[in-house]
């Protein structure tokens, strides 16, 4: 299956996954501090386990973090 994946085609092996799966396939490190992104949407966190992935899909991994300047 063919995706890309923060601005990168990739290959995957597997033809039936989640996005669950898809964050532990890609080793994602803190996927409970992650946004998903699939097609230009932003993904509810209870739907990760029941969103499948599908060939041409574009997913985008979010990281959010705090910090600036006092």
């Amino acid at each position: 299956m063919q995706v890309t994946i923060n601005g990168q085609k990739e290959t995957l092996q597997e033809s039936a996954i989640t996005v669950t799966q898809l964050l532990k396939i890609k080793n994602v490190d803190m996927p409970d501090m992650v946004s998903v992104e699939l097609n230009g949407s932003i993904l509810e966190r209870a739907n990760f386990e029941t969103t499948p992935i599908n060939d041409g899909d574009d997913i985008e991994f979010l990281y959010f973090m705090g910090g600036g300047v006092r």
